[in-house]
C-alpha cells in the first residue's frame, strides 16, 4: 500500500523503487480546480500536482486553514486516477517541469515525486547540472 511505503521511505527503511511502483499502481484522488483541470501548486519552480492515497487524506487538506481552497473549483470536486496515469500521460502533456505531491496535508505522512528521470518520462524529466539543462 502506497502509504506504507510513504512510511517506510520517511522512516529511512524503504525502497525508493517499491515506493515508484506502489505510487505507479495505486489509485490516487486527485481535486479538481476551475476548467476541470487538476489542482496544483507552485512551489522551486516546479509545478506539483496534488494527489492523496484516500478520502480521509483530502478531506484533511481540504480543511486545513487556508490550504484546501481551490480557486474557482467546486469543493470535493475530484477525479480517481492511476499514479502510472499522473506521471506518464498528464505530467508530460503539461508545460514546465511538473511533479505529484502526496498527501501533503499529513505533515509525517507526505511525500513528493519530483519530475527525475526514472519518475516521469524522460522527455518530462528535469535534467540535472551537466545533462543538458532543463527539459
Amino acid at each position: 500500500m502506497i502509504s506504507e511505503e510513504i512510511a517506510a521511505m520517511r522512516a529511512g527503511t524503504g525502497d525508493p523503487g517499491r515506493l515508484l511502483g506502489e505510487f505507479r499502481r495505486a489509485a490516487v484522488l486527485a481535486p479538481k480546480a476551475a476548467g476541470g483541470r487538476l489542482l496544483t501548486r507552485s512551489f522551486g519552480g516546479v509545478r506539483w500536482i496534488l494527489a492523496f492515497t484516500d478520502e480521509a487524506a483530502l478531506a484533511r487538506f481540504a480543511t486545513a486553514p487556508g490550504r484546501g481552497r481551490v480557486p474557482g473549483g467546486r469543493e470535493g470536486e475530484y477525479v480517481t486516477v492511476l499514479g502510472a496515469r499522473l506521471l506518464d500521460v498528464v505530467i508530460p502533456a503539461l508545460d514546465g517541469p511538473t511533479g505529484v505531491a502526496v498527501d501533503i496535508a499529513d505533515e509525517d505522512g507526505s511525500m513528493l515525486l519530483p519530475p527525475a528521470p526514472g519518475i516521469v518520462p524522460d522527455a518530462a524529466a528535469v535534467q540535472g547540472a551537466g545533462e543538458g539543462g532543463d527539459r
